[in-house]
């Protein structure tokens, strides 16, 4: 029986110091900078590929393995058909008991509909802060480099490269780049 840990913070800025500290009588612990918020985490596929029948696999808080109740109990099916419990410390959680797979689903689901709750609170503000004049939206970083763009395709740098240079997706840049297309072909 091995114990895993998983321990994730959502972006570059934040610190793992603190989940690695409390998981530190793991094993084994996998570990990203990712939001939670994306189903498609390399880290989690690759802690869940690693464990096996017998494992514990242990987080430190909810909010770090799932953001919401479908993904958590998808996660925990898939746990439960290899045969390996899940203990999330900050709530005393332990899938190896029926209190603990209640809790767990109960708990799972009021996260959810807080988070849901934030969601449409802050769908509020915003609405009154526009209603106001007050609100005016993200800053629109990739446009504003319109012109930087321009210039690095036009000493044939590569799009992918320019995209990097200039620390915006590949994606806004082709939305920039169509606007003058002509300096592409």
């Amino acid at each position: 029986m091995a114990i895993i840990g998983y321990a994730r913070v959502s972006t570059t800025g934040q610190s793992l110091t603190a989940q690695l500290e409390a998981l530190s009588s793991c094993d084994k612990v996998f570990q990203e900078k990712v939001s939670g918020s994306k189903t498609d985490r390399p880290e989690l596929v690759a802690a869940l590929d690693y464990m096996r029948d017998g494992d514990e696999f242990i987080v430190t808080k909810l909010d770090r393995l799932a953001r919401n109740t479908s993904h958590l109990l998808e996660i925990v099916d898939k746990l439960n058909a290899k045969g390996i419990t899940l203990k999330i410390l900050n709530i005393g959680i332990d899938t190896g008991t029926p209190t603990g797979k209640l809790m767990l689903t109960m708990i799972g689901a009021i996260a959810t509909f807080e988070r849901e709750m934030m969601l449409e609170r802050q769908a509020e503000g915003i609405a009154q802060a526009k209603a106001k004049g007050m609100y005016k939206g993200r800053k629109p970083t990739a446009r504003n480099k319109a012109g930087e763009l321009k210039a690095l395709l036009a000493t044939g740098m590569t799009k992918r490269n320019a995209a990097s240079e200039l620390g915006i997706s590949e994606s806004s840049l082709y939305r920039i780049a169509s606007k003058f297309e002509k300096v592409l072909a």
